[in-house]
């Protein structure tokens, strides 16, 4: 593990970009973005990410797929189940010098016991970084359509002003919390503001309870709900595509790396095919 000495200088760094202009200008997300963002390739190389991480960086794009969605550095910024941190690693050391990030997670109280360990586990991380934490406010995923502590939290700044999630929506839709989730988004955002959502894409027309089994959910049925909460789509990015990707494994998207759930069964056959088919939205608040 990277010691605190050492990422003391790699935070000083981003600041001296943000003194010196390196950093990008400010705004509401969206395209139009200088053609280049040091800062946010200085955190994709900074120690705080462990080299397994950044090996999956071939697979998930992350500089690519955070400027698609407009990722600036005074933003005031939400991630949506963040899961081990994988993305928050990336955003919390970005946004700390002049932005405000949230993370939405599960309750402290309540659910199932793992979803209790996995928000536990979340937070003590953090805890233990505060030199690149102690800016995150770590809330809970929304309720009955609403968002609580987060929505508080940045009440007096009139919302965010983008919110990301990466493959979770086909979680929301097997859970059946995907219309709740979309809604209370809308509700949290400024007029405008941007949701990005990457997931696993289902071919045209897969049935919906085949989506809810195999983790694959369709452009469309992503795109219609959206649509319903008040969202617009404004883009979308073939940024995650990964075409070797038949999406007709046996044990769904979670045969795949790097889930690899199947073990040795097929294994070097799942290995070459990689990380899953992904589609990447940028939908607007309308």
């Amino acid at each position: 593990m990277n010691t605190a000495s050492g990422r003391r200088p790699f935070l000083a760094h981003l600041a001296a970009l943000a003194a010196a202009g390196g950093l990008p200008a400010c705004g509401a997300p969206g395209p139009a973005q200088p053609a280049e963002d040091a800062a946010l390739r200085a955190v994709l190389i900074g120690p705080q990410r462990s080299a397994a991480n950044r090996a999956r960086d071939a697979a998930r794009h992350p500089y690519d797929t955070l400027r698609f969605f407009g990722l600036r550095p005074t933003l005031k910024v939400v991630e949506l189940t963040p899961g081990g941190g994988w993305y928050t690693e990336i955003l919390a050391p970005y946004l700390r010098p002049q932005g405000l990030f949230c993370t939405a997670h599960f309750a402290k109280e309540g659910g199932s016991e793992g979803q209790r360990r996995a928000r536990a586990n979340f937070d003590a991380r953090l805890a233990k970084q505060p030199d690149l934490y102690d800016r995150v406010f770590s809330g809970t995923l929304p309720r009955g359509g609403r968002f609580g502590d987060i929505a508080t939290a940045l009440d007096k700044d009139g919302g965010a002003d983008l919110i990301v999630t990466f493959r979770n929506v086909h979680n929301w839709l097997e859970d059946g919390s995907l219309d709740d989730t979309l809604k209370a988004c809308h509700a949290l955002l400024k007029r405008g503001g941007v949701l990005g959502v990457v997931d696993h894409r289902a071919a045209p027309g897969t049935a919906i309870e085949t989506q809810r089994k195999s983790g694959y959910v369709s452009e469309a049925l992503m795109e219609a709900r959206a649509q319903a909460a008040g969202f617009r789509l404004d883009a979308r990015s073939e940024i995650n595509a990964n075409p070797l990707d038949t999406r007709n494994h046996a044990g769904g998207v979670w045969s795949l790396p790097p889930t690899l759930a199947g073990k040795d069964v097929d294994r070097e056959r799942y290995v070459a095919i990689g990380e899953s088919d992904r589609y990447t939205h940028r939908y607007v608040q309308a």
